[in-house]
C-alpha cells in the first residue's frame, strides 16, 4: 500500500504567469481502450500524466498489449497480440472509465468479461444504457457477482440505438462497439461533448466511418479493418476551466495555454457574468480580475451547457463573490458532497436536493479538509489558494486521477503548496488508495 499524501496550501497569494493544459482525461480514457480495435500499432500523443492513464496502461498490458514510452506524453501502443477478453477485477475497480474496455473488447472479439467499474462516488451511475446499446447490436449481457459478461453468437450487427437520457459514457461505448459491426448503426439522443468528437476523430483516422459526432445523431458504418495511426489527444477543457477559476479566485492574471477556446464557451460566459475578465486567443485565454466578483445563477447541463465537472470549482469562486448565488445541478447525482468541506473553510452554502444557495462571504479561511471526488478536490484546491491561512487537503488520490502535476503547475504560478506524506497517527488509519 502506498503512503497516503496530502496537499498543504498557504493561501492568500495571487496566481500569475502561464500554465500549459494537458491532454483531456475524458478523451484519453476512451482512446486508450480504442487502440484495441486497431489492427496495427498506434502512437498516441498529448497523453496526460494522471493515475487514470496509469491504470489504463496497466489494463492494456494485462490483456497482452505492449505499451512503449516514446517521449514525454507520447506512447506507442501495440494491441495486436491481445488474446484475453477479461479485464481483471483489481484493475477495473480502480476507475470508472474501465467500462470503455467493454465496448472495445466487444467490438474487436465479439465478447468480453469486465468488472463493474469503480471511480468517484457520485451516487448511482448505472451502466444500463451501455448494456442497452450492446443488446441492440446483438450482444447478450449478463451481470454476475460484480462481473459483466457480454457475448455475441454471430457477431455484432448495426442497428438503431436510442438512449433514454443523454449519456456520455454509453455514447462512447456504443461507438466503440459499433465501429466494426456489420452494417449501419444510428445512435440517437447521443451526447455531444468534445471528448466524444475526439474519440470519433481518433477512430476515423484509423479508417472508421463515423459521421455526426458532436450532434445528437451519430451514424457509424462498420468496417473490417482499422489501420494504425498517430494521434494527439485534445486539450482538457475541465483542467483549463479549473485553472481559470483558480486565477480568478486569487485575483491573479494567468495565461492558460494549449486550449481550444470554443470548448470553453460556457465556462467563459459564466465567469464573465461573475465579473472575471477573459481575453481569448487562437489557443489560449488570459484570465484576470479588475473589480469585485458578483453573484450569478447557474444550471449545469450536457454539452454545450455549463459542465457538471466545473460545478464544484465555480461554487468555490462564488463563495468569494458579493451577494446570493444559486446553482442547480442538472446532470450528476450527489455532486454537492463537497459542500460540508467548504463549510469548514467558512463558506455559507445551503443545499436542497439538486439546488445549492451560496451566500458570498467574500473570504474563506484555511482548514483541514478531504477531497471526496476528483472535481470536489479541485474545488478545495481553489478554496485553499484563495483562503487566509493554511489548508490541508487529504485523499488527494482523487485529484491525481484527473490533474497532471497540479501542485507543480500551481507552484509555477506563485502558489505556496507542498505535497507531504500523511503520518499514520495523523488520521488513525490509512485509506485504501486502490479503491478509487
Amino acid at each position: 500500500m502506498k503512503t497516503p499524501k496530502k496537499f498543504v496550501i498557504k493561501g492568500g497569494r495571487t496566481l500569475n504567469g502561464e500554465v500549459e493544459i494537458s491532454g483531456a482525461k475524458n478523451a484519453v480514457v476512451a482512446i486508450l481502450p480504442a487502440t484495441i480495435l486497431a489492427d496495427e500499432p498506434c502512437v498516441v500523443e498529448n497523453v496526460p500524466d494522471i493515475s487514470d492513464v496509469e491504470i489504463s496502461f496497466r489494463i492494456l498490458r494485462e490483456l497482452g498489449a505492449t505499451v512503449e514510452y516514446l517521449s514525454p506524453h507520447t506512447y506507442r501502443i501495440d494491441t495486436t497480440a491481445i488474446r484475453s477478453h477479461c479485464v481483471p477485477y483489481e484493475s477495473a475497480r480502480r476507475m470508472r472509465a474501465s467500462y470503455y474496455f467493454m465496448g472495445a473488447l466487444l467490438g474487436k472479439f465479439g465478447h468480453c468479461r469486465v468488472s463493474m467499474p469503480g471511480g468517484c462516488p457520485l451516487g448511482d451511475r448505472p451502466i444500463d444504457q451501455h448494456l442497452k446499446a450492446f443488446a441492440k447490436l446483438g450482444a447478450a449481457c449478463k451481470v454476475d457477482r460484480g462481473m459483466v459478461d457480454i457475448t455475441t453468437q454471430d457477431g455484432l450487427k448495426g442497428n438503431q440505438i436510442f438512449f433514454d437520457c443523454v449519456t456520455v459514457g454509453a455514447t462512447m461505448n456504443a461507438i466503440l462497439a459499433a465501429v466494426k459491426a456489420e452494417g449501419l448503426t444510428v445512435i440517437e439522443n447521443a451526447a455531444k461533448e468534445p471528448h466524444i468528437v475526439d474519440l470519433a476523430s481518433f477512430l476515423n483516422s484509423m479508417g472508421a466511418e463515423i459521421m455526426g459526432a458532436g450532434t445528437d445523431t451519430i451514424k457509424i458504418r462498420g468496417v473490417k479493418y482499422l489501420r494504425g495511426t498517430d494521434y494527439a489527444v485534445i486539450p482538457d477543457q475541465i483542467e483549463a476551466g479549473t485553472y481559470m477559476v483558480a486565477a480568478a479566485a486569487t485575483g491573479g492574471n494567468v495565461l492558460v495555454k494549449n486550449v481550444i477556446p470554443k470548448h470553453l464557451e460556457s465556462i467563459i460566459s459564466v465567469m464573465e457574468k461573475i465579473g472575471v475578465k477573459i481575453e481569448q486567443f487562437d489557443d489560449a485565454v488570459r484570465v484576470s480580475v479588475d473589480g469585485p466578483l458578483v453573484k450569478t445563477s447557474i444550471k449545469t447541463r450536457p454539452h454545450p451547457g455549463f459542465p457538471t465537472d466545473m460545478q464544484p470549482q465555480i461554487s468555490a469562486l462564488l463563495c468569494l463573490a458579493e451577494g446570493t448565488s444559486m446553482i442547480k445541478e442538472g446532470v450528476s447525482e450527489q455532486r454537492f458532497q463537497y459542500v460540508d468541506e467548504l463549510r469548514r473553510m467558512g463558506a455559507d452554502i445551503q443545499v436542497d436536493g439538486k439546488v445549492a444557495v451560496i451566500e458570498g462571504t467574500g473570504h474563506l479561511t484555511g482548514a483541514p479538509v478531504k477531497a471526496c471526488d476528483l472535481r470536489a478536490g479541485a474545488a478545495l484546491m481553489i478554496a485553499g489558494l484563495a483562503a487566509q491561512g493554511v489548508t490541508t487537503i487529504e485523499d488527494i488520490y482523487h485529484i491525481e486521477r484527473g490533474y497532471s502535476d497540479m501542485e507543480g503547475k500551481l507552484r509555477a504560478l506563485g502558489a505556496c503548496i507542498e505535497k507531504k506524506a500523511i503520518i499514520q497517527n495523523e488520521t488513525g488509519s490509512q485509506p485504501d488508495q486502490d479503491a478509487v
